[in-house]
């Protein structure tokens, strides 16, 4: 059997050695590639949870923005009685300012489209202050304003309703019915 010369061993040795390197290689490729799937997959969970966590404050951060615009709003309060004034019916509304800011744009209306016939600060120590020009440009911290209503028959007076318009220190508009049903409105309201 010919074994064959010096040539063919050391050429067939050479490329025996470079293909366990290659197959080296390759298997060392392989295991880094593993590992960087396995770090990259870490990573992506980390970044996924501190994407929750960014989603949960700014959501909280929503939530505390929200409840500061309407905080000042709330603590408006509007209570209303029907009287009669010898000519007929009407309403008496006290619009209260129970926030550390003032509140703007002071208007209310009875049903749909009739606004108060007058308004009057009222005074810290009770009573009425002086007559003030509608709508009330402004309503101190702590303060009180009464609204009245014309004239009308007892029927009629019944079925228009008053509803408080204002603006608050951040000049977002609200309105605020006799039964305390606040709501924002745009700003092409009253």
């Amino acid at each position: 059997m010919d074994a064959g010369d010096l040539a063919t061993w050391v050429g067939s040795t050479f490329a025996a050695i470079a293909a366990g390197a290659t197959l080296w290689t390759l298997k060392s490729q392989r295991d880094q590639i593993g590992e960087q799937r396995t770090f990259i997959g870490e990573q992506t969970r980390f970044m996924d949870e501190q994407r929750q966590n960014l989603e949960l404050e700014r959501a909280e951060l929503r939530a505390a923005a929200e409840d500061r615009r309407w905080a000042q709003a709330r603590q408006v309060g509007v209570g209303g009685m029907m009287v009669g004034d010898g000519e007929g019916y009407l309403w008496r509304v006290t619009v209260s300012n129970g926030s550390d800011a003032p509140i703007r744009d002071l208007q209310v209306k009875f049903g749909t489209s009739h606004t108060a016939a007058e308004v009057h600060e009222l005074l810290p120590a009770g009573g009425r202050g002086d007559r003030r020009t509608l709508p009330l440009y402004l309503l101190g911290p702590r303060r009180k304003a009464l609204f009245e209503s014309q004239s009308w028959q007892q029927s009629t007076a019944h079925n228009h309703r008053p509803t408080l318009y204002f603006a608050d220190d951040a000049s977002v508009r609200w309105s605020l019915d006799w039964l305390g049903h606040l709501q924002e409105v745009s700003d092409d309201a009253p």
